[in-house]
């Protein structure tokens, strides 16, 4: 059973990021499918950066045997360039360079992942209104 992904250290991602040599590219794609693994948790969509490491992320239907229904397939350097913001998603389907299939495959509300997690919406409070005194 290959190893699970883990988060990188923050001082080893920003000097990976910064030289950008094989190694560090192996790094920053296990790193960043781990951090999308944990801020979108789920089975529903698998994420795949082959050589490196693939990913189930996204809520909803699970798969557990054969291709999944919906699949995100990228090289290193494009997966890189989406999860720091160096390139969005809308531009890296547009050009080729991305092939994402099924629901649930686009990851804009997800990306890039080198920000802080979008905060959960806060909860609406009814206002008192006073009534109109004419």
């Amino acid at each position: 059973m290959p190893a699970r992904l883990r988060v990188a250290d923050p001082a080893a991602v920003a000097a990976a990021l910064a030289a950008r040599s094989p190694a560090d590219d192996k790094l920053l794609v296990k790193h960043f499918l781990a951090v999308l693994a944990e801020r979108a948790p789920g089975n529903s969509v698998e994420v795949r950066v082959p050589p490196v490491a693939a990913v189930q992320v996204i809520p909803g239907v699970r798969h557990t045997r054969g291709t999944p229904p919906a699949v995100v397939e990228t090289d290193p350097d494009t997966w890189i360039g989406v999860s720091s913001g160096e390139l969005t998603w809308h531009e890296a389907v547009a050009s080729g360079r991305v092939l994402a299939s099924g629901e649930r495959t686009d990851l804009t509300a997800y990306l890039p992942l080198t920000t802080s997690p979008p905060s959960p919406p806060s909860p609406t409070h009814p206002t008192t209104r006073t009534p109109n005194e004419d």
